[in-house]
């Protein structure tokens, strides 16, 4: 199903309930990506975001399981895992004292040179560390906007909320961002 409308998507996921495991896997095909591409961009390691993305999956089935499904959106649903251990993993990682060697900065590349590899990465550290400052609502705005590219609506659907208290925060979250990277420079 490469263009979900939302009766087939409403369909895919009543198959998925009953643990049709064709709906379950293009399920999975349709917002691995997705998931994993917000994670990555909320912890900035590709070993955490991979576990932590097959970790929604698995609340997922196990939400399944249990019938303690989604009432409304899906892909809010989704997100809202995602968000929840996002904020878990920063939780466990403030009270670990070792950094796990996966944790560790990649290095960079032959084809990049040294100087540009680590201005990129202290620029992707220094906004990952002023987004991680923001509120949690704040943050978890400025990645789905504008890091994952959804809309304002969509963003409304994956947080619970009015479009117009999306577009607030995200107002107030970009000024905080200005101030916080300001400071940094």
């Amino acid at each position: 199903m490469s263009q979900w409308t939302t009766e087939s998507e409403r369909r895919l996921l009543e198959r998925a309930k009953s643990y049709d495991v064709n709906a379950l896997a293009e399920i999975y095909d349709h917002y691995e990506a997705r998931i994993y591409s917000y994670i990555y961009h909320r912890v900035g390691s590709q070993p955490v975001a991979q576990d932590l993305t097959s970790q929604v999956f698995l609340r997922v089935l196990e939400a399944i399981q249990y019938q303690r499904a989604w009432e409304s959106s899906f892909s809010g649903w989704l997100y809202r895992i995602a968000h929840n251990l996002v904020v878990d993993h920063y939780r466990r990682r403030d009270r670990d004292t070792q950094v796990p060697i996966d944790d560790l900065p990649m290095l960079p590349s032959h084809s990049e040179s040294p100087e540009l590899a680590a201005e990129r990465a202290l620029t992707a550290a220094n906004l990952r560390g002023a987004i991680n400052r923001l509120t949690e609502e704040q943050a978890q705005v400025v990645t789905l906007r504008f890091l994952e590219g959804l809309s304002i609506t969509e963003v409304a659907e994956a947080m619970g909320k009015t479009e117009g208290a999306i577009k607030a925060m995200q107002y107030r979250a970009v000024s905080s961002l200005r101030r916080l990277l300001e400071f940094q420079v």
